[in-house]
Parts: C-alpha cells; structure tokens; sequence
C-alpha cells in the first residue's frame, strides 16, 4: 500500500517537473547594455538644432529604443535615417512610430549591436547611451566616420575627447563634437 501511494506522488511529481520546464521555455532575453530611457521631447529638438539636420544628411541614432530622435529629424529635414537597436521590442515599437509619423520610406530601423553596425554612410551620429559604452563607441567613430560627421549626445560625454559645444536643456546636457582629421583629436 505504501509503495503504490509512494509511486503515485513520484509520478505526479515527474509529470509536474516535465509541464513546469516545457511550460516555461523561453527565447533567451536579449543582453541590454543600456536600459531604454526615452529622450525628452525638447532634448531631441535641442539635439537636431545643435547638428544642423539638412535634407542631404544620412543621420544614424545608435541605440534608437522607440525612434524618436531619428523620426524627428527626418520629419524636420526631409534627411534619411539609421535606427540601430539590439532589442526586437524597440525596432518594432520604431517601425511603428515611423509609420504613424509618416516618415516609414524615409528610415529604417536595424535590430543588431551597435557596436557591429556599419556607420560609414553617417554624416550625423546621435547617441543616449552611457558613459562607458560612448568611451568603447568612440573608437568606431573616429575610425569609421568621415571627418566633418557630426556627433551629439544625450547626457554623457566621451571622456578626454573635449565638445566643441555643451548646451543644457533644463537638468539635461547635450554634447556636440565633429570628427577631426585622420590623426588629430583622441584616440
């Protein structure tokens, strides 16, 4: 009698472990080195001002979360756009606020690692990422971009690479650089 109550809690017990692991299988989450925090709207407009958006420039936000930046400078200048996000949710909250903006032929939005994304069609790069991933960023820049690409970032700077321009927007900070000439500025 005991062998079969004791056999009968083992089985409820496997069958309980085998639905709980099918049950909860997931995709693995994509590893975020930045939290989404979306930029206030008169920050963007502060950023765009600061870069001097034309309808000729090719402008790339790196870490584009909902899109925002770049919509909205393509919306003012007529200019095309980059979106570069690692997380799926942000690119297709992107796609879907490109289209409500009206402005969908105009950008795109790249689901890939920021890091790994090709810049070189950039002539205006913005940015609100933190501190340590604009100091690993600034290195791909200065390589890859042209000299002249503008650069601004939203509340952090790239350490001993000095701004030609700082700009406060209520308790937030816009930086502005433009990339030097092979050889001159930091490394």
């Amino acid at each position: 009698m005991q062998r079969r109550t004791w056999l009968g809690v083992l089985s409820a017990l496997v069958a309980m472990i085998a639905t709980a692991q099918t049950a909860t299988v997931e995709p693995p989450a994509v590893r975020l080195d930045v939290p989404f925090v979306p930029t206030p709207e008169e920050v963007v407009a502060e950023m765009i001002k600061l870069v001097k958006v034309t309808k000729n420039d090719v402008i790339y936000d790196l870490g584009s979360g909902d899109g925002r930046i770049v919509i909205a400078a393509v919306k003012q200048s007529g200019a095309r756009g980059v979106g570069v996000d690692i997380d799926p949710k942000r690119i297709q909250e992107a796609n879907e606020n490109a289209a409500k903006a009206g402005v969908a032929d105009r950008v795109k939005f790249i689901e890939q690692d920021l890091f790994k994304a090709d810049v070189r069609p950039a002539t205006v790069v913005t940015l609100y990422l933190l501190p340590d991933i604009n100091l690993r960023l600034r290195p791909k820049l200065l390589s890859e971009l042209r000299p002249g690409t503008r650069i601004v970032s939203h509340n952090f700077h790239m350490g001993d690479w000095k701004p030609q321009q700082t700009v406060q927007v209520g308790n937030h900070t816009v930086f502005y650089w433009e990339v030097p000439k092979a050889g001159k500025g930091p490394k």
